[in-house]
């Protein structure tokens, strides 16, 4: 019973962010554009708020490792995160938007960035699987995109943000579900053997950021003309909203066997699925809106991101000791996707604005040159440590690669 009201604290936070983040992610595109906002100035917004997360992702990162606990943070960014929401309401127009996108951008991706360092620690810590407890996070999504769906339908774009703030409002609470720092863990922290320049002066974790990086990147045209592509070519917003529910329905299949692929696969096997995948799905889309066809495309995001998704925890698992998981959790989501995000995303606009569908070939190129450097990364790290000293916890992903 114990073992499951921990399980409970440990994943309500991320059911409740990507309920959230599936009403954003699937119909933030048509809401934009319900207020006025054109394609090229979309890719701008997508490509400001990656840069603010950018630095504000480092930088709440570095607050953390050095105090050594995450929670207070959390809530603090999770109840910016409903002012923000707010602020949208009021928002009409490009410029009003971008402003408070920037702030958004400072407040939302470094939350996940948190939350995902607690519960890397506390799978590791506590003996649970990390795949398990992140697919309900999935089913969240799944529920966000389909009620979000269904909500834009019958009652217009104006409904994404409603539905939205749902997830956004249940952060506070369950953030405080959250377990606080243990005090050895906050010590290691105040002491930790090593820092951000460490991180970025090791060749294997470059290459694992420009690998994962590029391969979650790889989704910029996805996201944010994905679901615009379909509309254009007379999917109904229900039918669109199942297809973004089932490319996370699939996802939620491969989290629950994740400990067996890994097993079998190892870290830069499970990545390199990813990117592999990512290739097939961006190639295939370029070129079809048939609905047969994006069901099987879509079925790919299981592997193009979850795992993806799943292959970078279980490097920073065994590459980083416990005590840098935020720090380590932090450089990846700020540099490894956000940095290249930004960029991408703005280029996604561009690409979209001239060519339409076929951008998603530039997506493809994208995904080729991640898979470049996994090559390499499979070449150069042997699943050993990378900074910090080996704590003798047993890991929860196996094998090492």
């Amino acid at each position: 019973m114990l073992r499951l009201v921990t399980a409970v604290r440990l994943s309500s936070y991320g059911a409740a962010y990507f309920f959230a983040a599936g009403a954003f992610m699937s119909y933030w595109p048509v809401w934009l554009r319900d207020r006025g906002v054109e394609d090229a100035e979309i890719g701008t917004l997508f490509m400001s708020r990656q840069i603010m997360s950018v630095a504000s992702t480092l930088m709440i990162g570095w607050l953390a490792h050095r105090i050594g606990g995450t929670r207070g943070l959390i809530l603090a960014l999770a109840s910016a995160a409903v002012l923000l929401v707010v602020g949208y309401q009021f928002s009409h127009g490009f410029l009003a938007i971008l402003l408070v996108s920037l702030v958004w951008g400072a407040v939302w991706a470094p939350t996940m960035a948190l939350y995902d360092g607690v519960l890397v620690t506390e799978t590791k810590a506590r003996g649970f699987n990390y795949g398990s407890l992140r697919v309900w996070s999935s089913v969240a999504f799944i529920l966000g995109v389909v009620i979000c769906g269904a909500a834009v339908d019958r009652n217009g774009p104006s409904w994404v943000l409603y539905v939205g703030f749902v997830g956004i409002v249940l952060l506070v609470p369950f953030a405080l579900l959250l377990p606080p720092a243990e005090s050895h863990q906050r010590d290691a922290a105040k002491h930790a053997p090593f820092g951000i320049r460490d991180l970025l002066t090791s060749r294997p974790f470059l290459l694992f950021m420009i690998a994962t990086g590029f391969c979650q990147a790889s989704h910029a045209v996805l996201y944010s003309f994905g679901t615009l592509t379909w509309r254009a070519a007379g999917i109904d917003d229900v039918t669109i909203s199942l297809l973004w529910g089932l490319s996370v329905a699939v996802e939620i299949v491969l989290m629950l066997f994740s400990g067996h692929l890994l097993a079998r696969l190892g870290v830069c096997g499970m990545i390199g699925l990813a990117l592999g995948c990512g290739m097939v799905r961006w190639l295939g889309m370029a070129f079809t809106t048939e609905l047969w066809a994006l069901v099987l495309l879509q079925a790919l995001h299981a592997g193009s991101f979850a795992a993806c998704h799943l292959g970078a925890m279980a490097f920073i698992q065994r590459a980083l000791p416990a005590s840098g998981a935020a720090l380590g959790q932090s450089v990846y989501y700020a540099i490894g996707t956000g940095a290249a995000q930004a960029v991408i995303f703005q280029i996604a606009g561009v690409l979209y604005g001239e060519f339409g569908q076929k951008a998603f070939l530039g997506m493809f190129v994208v995904s080729a040159i991640g898979m470049a450097a996994l090559v390499t990364l499979a070449r150069v790290w042997k699943g050993n440590v990378l900074v910090g000293v080996l704590e003798a916890k047993p890991a929860a992903f196996q094998p090492a690669r």
